[in-house]
């Protein structure tokens, strides 16, 4: 069973010593950018923390990595915020986060008609 999610927290810059705070087992997770709301990343996994630490992100690559690497999400840490989801299995964070990949396609689909149906009335 998946519970509720957490509150959205910084992304903690590894310059200044900052921990993360999230499951060390099964769930889901989303990272956002502040600013803007746009999701960066999304996912379940069978260790959240591991995959969140695992991103990659600008902060901390070098040039050279960079340069051969794969691009990075954005262009700081400072920029993010991410919020978790524990589960009880793997299996649950899977269908947690399919469940929610539906839901938001949902809301962008009502968003997107509404915007069609308020710029062409009948």
């Amino acid at each position: 069973m998946v519970q509720t999610w957490s509150g959205w927290k910084r992304f903690p810059d590894a310059h200044f010593g900052g921990q993360l705070e999230a499951p060390i087992g099964p769930g889901v997770y989303e990272v956002r950018h502040t600013g803007t709301g746009r999701v960066v990343a999304f996912g379940h996994t069978g260790n959240v923390a591991n995959a969140i630490s695992e991103l990659k992100l600008k902060d901390g690559v070098s040039a050279f990595a960079r340069l051969f690497g794969r691009a990075p999400l954005v262009s700081r840490v400072n920029d993010l915020e991410y919020r978790t989801c524990a589960a009880a299995t793997r299996a649950d964070a899977k269908t947690a986060a399919s469940r929610l990949l539906g839901l938001r396609q949902t809301a962008w689909k009502r968003r997107l008609d509404s915007g069609w149906a308020a710029r062409h009335p009948s």
